[in-house]
């Protein structure tokens, strides 16, 4: 799997997630098999440039290569600065974002609502492209509806600019998140274009993974949603094309250790206050269907300092260690769990 000059280990790719893909994540998935891993999407909005949150999400500080930026807006000129900035500052691969569905960036026709206007979805890709000598790549959608599914147009369009490769998530703007993403419209762009297609949507398995990829042709597949509290999930994905098997699930000792290392990163890159309340989603994936974990949340959620919340975690982890070697998840009716600690996070997440 080539994209410009860099030569990835693997086909297996983290999706943008913003609130998510952060720099202990990205570092973390690449860690446990994942090729490639692309950052929270960067506005091009000049104003907000210096926020705490836009220079955090633009920190790849000790992070293996290539590092991958997105940015998103709905103004070519304003994207090619952002984009030339963001070299600048050490991105490797500028992704653009055209696939968000998000309320609050479709209504500045940013993300997924460019794809109402074909003309300016071509102004922007000739913009950023001609603005930076590294690979500039896309996600998109198969359209803002299913009654107008713009994905092939984008692609030929994408391929004809110079964009080095394609993320294709199989539902439209309409679609959200709602129902089964489809994969027809990824496997007939693959045929339509020679760049590198990348297949995104509902890939939460090894087997699912192998079955994308064999019925799309796609170069790689894109996860997200799946890696959340599972970021072993891609050398899980490697391992079963590699050699056809299922791996077993990781011990409860590895996975104790996995989370708290992730935690502090997380508190090292936020800080105390930020720290704790952004691991709290983290921790709720993490446990998730875990026994005892419902009742572990609810009490991890009023844990309000970043010592408090590792012990607590700490504790769980040893008493699933008591009680078995390996991870062992159940059927719980908690879907709704993580109302409290996890909804606004993962509405968050699945913005990209």
């Amino acid at each position: 799997m080539q994209i410009g000059p860099y030569q990835l280990k693997n086909r297996l790719i983290v999706a943008p997630m913003a609130g998510v893909t952060d720099r202990p994540f990205r570092m973390l998935c690449k860690r446990l098999g994942a090729g490639m891993a692309v950052s929270e999407m960067i506005t091009a909005n000049k104003a907000l440039w210096t926020t705490p949150k836009t220079l955090r999400r633009a920190n790849h500080e000790g992070e293996v290569e290539p590092i991958v930026v997105q940015i998103a807006g709905g103004e070519p000129q304003m994207l090619a600065e952002a984009a030339r900035l963001n070299v600048e500052h050490g991105a490797q691969i500028i992704d653009i974002n055209m696939g968000c569905p998000a309320k609050k960036v479709c209504n500045v026709a940013a993300g997924s609502a460019l794809l109402r206007d074909l003309d300016n979805v071509g102004r922007i890709l000739e913009a950023v492209v001609k603005a930076v000598d590294v690979p500039v790549t896309l996600k998109t959608r198969t359209g803002w509806s299913r009654e107008v599914k713009t994905a092939l147009a984008v692609a030929k369009m994408a391929e004809e600019a110079g964009i080095a490769a394609l993320a294709l998530h199989g539902r439209t703007r309409e679609d959200m998140y709602r129902g089964d993403a489809e994969y027809d419209t990824i496997r007939e762009v693959k045929r339509a274009i020679s760049i590198p297609v990348f297949a995104n949507g509902d890939i939460d398995s090894p087997a699912k993974a192998k079955q994308v990829l064999d019925y799309t042709g796609a170069d790689a597949i894109m996860i997200g949603r799946a890696a959340q509290g599972r970021p072993w999930i891609f050398r899980e994905i490697q391992h079963y094309l590699d050699t056809g098997e299922t791996l077993p699930p990781p011990t409860v000792g590895e996975i104790r250790e996995l989370m708290l290392g992730h935690l502090d990163e997380l508190y090292g890159f936020y800080g105390e206050y930020s720290g704790c309340r952004i691991a709290r989603k983290h921790i709720a994936w993490y446990t998730k269907g875990l026994v005892g974990g419902n009742a572990f949340r609810q009490q991890m959620y009023q844990l309000e300092s970043t010592d408090q919340q590792r012990l607590a975690v700490d504790q769980y982890f040893s008493r699933l260690g008591e009680a078995g070697d390996r991870l062992s998840y159940v059927v719980e009716d908690e879907d709704k769990l993580d109302r409290d600690g996890g909804t606004v996070a993962e509405g968050e997440a699945r913005c990209a």
